[in-house]
């Protein structure tokens, strides 16, 4: 399945590249991985916006049958069109027009809609200092609609008989949410409050194509890292200089 297709995957370090390379690796399938350098800003080059014309990773391009390109681009798009393409036997998914295909959707939307972006704003404020204002509403504001999110998402857990988001398996919802469930701490958000939530990761953690996906491009540890407080400021550092750099591009339009 998949073999005589061309995928190629463009990512850098992010639960939304990850929950890509988790499901490409779900689904056995084979790719090219391109390493996108956000502090390089290759992601704002010519090259890459005509893949994604929003210039944000990850993205992904396939060859369709009658030979032409698709371009895709946004996460929970590309894993649709994953499964909807290559998952013919539903190992991650549900035939579409069944009840457990829109209940996943519930929840792919969710992450897509909810967690995604405010865990991202709470990464944001949280961890990035971009001005001499207070920002302390926007890290409460933040921080505690993603702790509601988890709380909504606790709450589900504890009553799936089969401890999964939707059926009896893993399916691209659960691999969209846990993909940030697992950089809860860089939010400030302590994942220990939700026990449902930190139960299911573990199960997650445990599935093969869950541990190489997560180190896809490559894994950085970000509860080690912030123990070396030099290196993790660094880390912040640099990740600071790109985003900047955007918002002043952005600035400038």
């Amino acid at each position: 399945m998949g073999e005589d297709k061309t995928i190629t995957f463009y990512t850098a370090f992010s639960p939304n590249g990850h929950k890509i390379a988790i499901t490409l690796e779900e689904l056995g399938l084979p790719y090219e991985m391109v390493h996108v350098n956000l502090p390089a800003i290759q992601h704002k080059e010519p090259w890459f916006m005509k893949i994604n014309p929003n210039g944000r990773i990850p993205a992904l391009t396939d060859t369709l049958e009658d030979g032409t390109q698709i371009n895709l681009f946004e996460s929970g798009s590309i894993q649709q069109y994953l499964v909807d393409r290559y998952d013919t036997e539903n190992k991650i998914s549900y035939p579409r027009g069944t009840k457990e295909f829109y209940q996943t959707n519930n929840w792919l939307f969710f992450q897509n809609a909810g967690i995604g972006p405010m865990q991202g704003q709470a990464n944001h404020f949280v961890r990035y200092c971009l001005s001499s204002e207070p920002e302390q509403y926007s890290k409460d504001r933040y921080v505690n609609e993603t702790r509601r999110l988890y709380r909504t998402l606790n709450k589900h857990l504890q009553d799936s008989q089969s401890k999964y988001l939707v059926g009896d398996k893993c399916t691209i919802a659960d691999i969209a949410i846990s993909s940030w469930a697992n950089i809860t701490a860089f939010a400030g958000v302590d994942i220990s409050e939700f026990p449902y939530v930190g139960g299911w990761q573990a199960r997650m953690a445990q599935r093969p194509a869950v541990h190489k996906g997560s180190q896809t491009p490559k894994k950085v540890d970000l509860e080690k890292l912030e123990m070396d407080p030099e290196a993790f400021k660094t880390y912040l550092k640099t990740n600071e200089a790109w985003i900047k750099h955007g918002m002043d591009e952005d600035r400038k339009k």
